[in-house]
């Protein structure tokens, strides 16, 4: 008995081993290019611009009281607070109709990820030649004897923006929900036929349970999708766009240009702080629901 144990730690030791072995490129890279800059950037956040005079908490004062902060604080909060449940929800729906139209359902997934190849200048000229006063949204409104909306000049500029960032990564999040999918055992669902489910009873009791460490992933990949959509806001509607979808990485590239490094970096500290804050709540309601179904 001693023996097996014995010989079971040296197993458990060498794979360690071979795990930190393994792993340890991707650490020191991860090291070397990602914490060791963050850490010089908290250093920075309490220094002046050129980094040498230590300033304390000024610059988070600056920062907090800064209206543009609040402003494009809010908006981001808004476009996260409504873009990632609107994406995990259509791009679920779309990965349970690929599923149930069988093999036809690999066209309507390829076709939804189309947008992803799509270049950003495309994009661009895509929004300008539906969205722009005299677009074809427009001429349609007109011919239906609706008056025309000024989409880029008024809060509309912020649902334009919501529907652009749906179309284009629906198709991302369909193939996470569909590896998902492929995960549940069919015999579930043959077990459920036989028992006489509707279709609603078995997506709540066999499809969604299956799916909920698929939804982790999925959102938090469409946490960090949802602030690459600057590209096409900055190219459409530049430095200062509507107020509606003034948005923090905005607010970021307008103080780089202006060197305020000060506030660049504290609010940075801040951005990435409140992250934390939330993928610590998530993480520890994802725990007291699996300590919860253990007993």
């Amino acid at each position: 008995m001693r023996s097996t144990c014995i010989w079971r730690n040296r197993n458990k030791r060498a794979g360690w081993r071979a795990a930190a072995l393994l792993l340890a490129p991707s650490l020191l890279g991860t090291a070397v290019f990602y914490l060791l800059p963050f850490l010089e950037v908290i250093r920075r956040s309490f220094t002046d611009a050129a980094g040498r005079r230590f300033l304390g908490l000024a610059n988070y004062q600056t920062v907090l009281t800064n209206r543009a902060f609040h402003t494009a604080a809010a908006n981001t909060a808004r476009f996260l607070c409504v873009c990632i449940p609107a994406l995990l929800a259509v791009s679920l729906v779309m990965a349970l109709l690929a599923r149930a139209a069988g093999r036809h359902g690999q066209l309507f997934q390829t076709s939804f990820l189309l947008p992803l190849a799509v270049p950003v200048a495309s994009i661009v000229l895509l929004w300008k030649v539906l969205f722009a006063q005299n677009g074809l949204v427009n001429s349609l409104l007109a011919a239906l004897g609706a008056a025309p909306v000024d989409f880029m000049g008024t809060g509309e500029a912020f649902w334009v923006l919501i529907a652009t960032y749906l179309w284009k990564n629906s198709g991302y999040d369909l193939v996470l929900w569909s590896a998902g999918l492929d995960r549940i055992p069919p015999a579930q669902y043959e077990a459920a036929a036989v028992d006489g489910a509707n279709s609603w009873q078995v997506f709540r009791w066999i499809t969604w349970p299956g799916l909920r460490p698929t939804l982790y992933l999925t959102a938090l990949l469409s946490l960090i999708n949802s602030f690459k959509v600057f590209r096409e806001a900055y190219l459409v509607a530049g430095q200062y766009p509507h107020e509606s979808m003034y948005l923090l990485q905005h607010l970021f590239n307008n103080w780089f240009l202006n060197l305020e490094l000060g506030r660049i970096t504290a609010a940075a500290v801040l951005l990435v702080g409140g992250m934390l804050a939330v993928a610590g709540v998530c993480l520890a309601v994802r725990r007291y629901r699996k300590r919860k179904n253990l007993c």
